[in-house]
């Protein structure tokens, strides 16, 4: 994976399936490692906890302290969750972060989205529904959420859930532009790139990828992506 250039800034996304890896096994220090090989700055995380009940962690808390550089952002609303809706975000312990944000997002299973403020920039992990329908209209609610916030420099990253690499995302063209690092999905043969990246115009895309490594096919049933983009507070 290539080394960050002065003044850019990497993030990354993570679908861990729970901990659940390829191999039928449920790891949460193997996908801590994971994250820890993406040398990211944040990173937005989907199915970090489990899904029912009171949605009990899987990613804990105390291993992301432990045994990681990260901190996860306060976007629970159970006291045993990392997350909101299964997703999380993960920064710098050393990051300056100004606000977070949840977004609730209509659909025919609950869902939502989280956001996290940083000097000159804003960042929204999702995980979007499974039809087309769902994800267009999650993709108007989270816009309609952005207007109601300070008009920074935005990227909403996550698992998309679509299939088709020109199609379905139409809510976002007047003022993103929609990045598919590579293929990143069935982790041991991957055919689908449903983890993008959607960036405001002000942005500029440095590289992205897909982070494919033995590791990686065994930790989930999703690769992580990751892209490096101009810092807009360093530029």
């Amino acid at each position: 994976m290539p080394k960050l250039e002065m003044g850019a800034m990497r993030l990354a996304s993570y679908n861990l399936r729970k901990c659940k890896g390829t191999d039928g096994h449920r790891s949460p220090g193997r996908v801590l490692d994971v994250i820890n090989a993406l040398e990211a700055d944040v990173i937005a995380l989907q199915e970090a906890d489990m899904r029912l009940g009171p949605r009990p962690a899987a990613l804990p808390q105390r291993m992301i302290d432990d045994h990681t550089d990260f901190t996860a952002l306060p976007v629970n609303t159970s006291p045993v969750s990392v997350g909101w809706h299964g997703n999380a975000i993960l920064v710098r312990k050393s990051a300056m972060v100004e606000a977070t944000h949840r977004f609730d997002l209509p659909g025919l299973e609950p869902r939502g989205a989280v956001a996290v403020d940083l000097p000159g920039l804003r960042v929204v992990g999702v995980h979007l529904g499974l039809l087309r329908s769902s994800r267009q209209k999650q993709l108007h609610a989270i816009r309609a959420h952005l207007a109601g916030l300070d008009d920074r420099p935005t990227v909403i990253l996550g698992d998309f859930n679509e299939w088709s690499r020109h199609q379905g995302l139409d809510p976002l063209k007047d003022a993103f532009h929609v990045h598919a690092p590579g293929r990143s999905f069935h982790a041991s043969r991957p055919m689908a790139a449903l983890d993008r990246i959607a960036l405001s115009d002000t942005l500029e895309l440095r590289d992205a990828g897909v982070a494919e490594t033995e590791l990686s096919q065994r930790a989930s049933d999703h690769l992580p992506i990751w892209a490096d983009l101009q810092n807009p507070a360093s530029a």
